[in-house]
């Protein structure tokens, strides 16, 4: 995606912290490809809005999945960029995603626990269901919120911070993401997103100390609309 056709969308903004609704399919932040990326986007926003000059700094405080769309949070001081990553690191922020699949779930509502094994040459992990060595734990927990048509609607809340852990989690019970392929959905989506949302994120702000909690809705895409009436 090119950076013409990024807008802005900011969800919150103070001295500290700026939050945003990241499109799926944007990256988070500048890898080997070259593709534009979020933070290259927001310093962008910050030199034009605020005249600034020279290096900005904004800092990248955790990331989702590049096909993944939803809530980042991005640092615009050093001080508050400590701070929100202490405090993803010591899982005081709570995060809700939503997730389409087309199969139901075993349960209409559980707690899964696995261990994920991270495969980087091919960029995916792999699931364990018992502890074993180099693999890291995993838990969520969903509940179904509805069903339209041959689709589900899962909220999740995961409960470690853990690498394509909904993606890895949820294929392992049967319930792949639409479009998600690397995880075992038959057919891809035709942008290459998949239907995995990153909805609300609730956390102290850590200048202020007030409780923050921050939603957005998913996109407009047609499999999304599906579920309008749940938002």
């Amino acid at each position: 995606m090119s950076v013409l056709k990024l807008n802005y969308q900011i969800i919150y903004e103070d001295n500290h912290l700026l939050i945003i609704d990241k499109p799926a399919g944007v990256l988070v932040q500048g890898d080997n490809t070259g593709d534009f990326s979020v933070v290259d986007l927001y310093k962008r926003y910050l030199r034009d809005t605020y005249k600034k000059t020279g290096n900005i700094f904004l800092g990248l405080v955790h990331r989702i999945d590049r096909p993944v769309s939803g809530l980042i949070v991005l640092a615009k001081t050093s001080k508050a960029l400590e701070r929100m990553t202490r405090l993803f690191q010591q899982r005081e922020v709570s995060k809700t995603y939503w997730a389409m699949v087309k199969n139901r779930p075993p349960e209409e509502a559980l707690t899964l626990t696995h261990w994920l094994f991270k495969d980087h040459r091919k960029n995916l992990v792999r699931i364990h269901k018992s502890d074993k060595k180099g693999a890291k734990k995993a838990t969520l927990k969903y509940c179904l919120l509805g069903r339209i048509g041959d689709y589900y609607l899962l909220e999740v809340k995961p409960l470690t911070g853990r690498p394509h852990q909904i993606r890895a989690q949820l294929a392992a019970i049967g319930c792949p993401i639409v479009g998600d392929v690397k995880y075992g959905f038959p057919s891809a989506n035709r942008d290459g997103n998949i239907q995995l949302h990153a909805k609300a994120l609730s956390f102290l702000h850590p200048v202020r100390k007030e409780v923050m909690n921050v939603t957005v809705r998913p996109g407009n895409s047609e499999m999304w609309k599906l579920f309008r009436d749940f938002q």
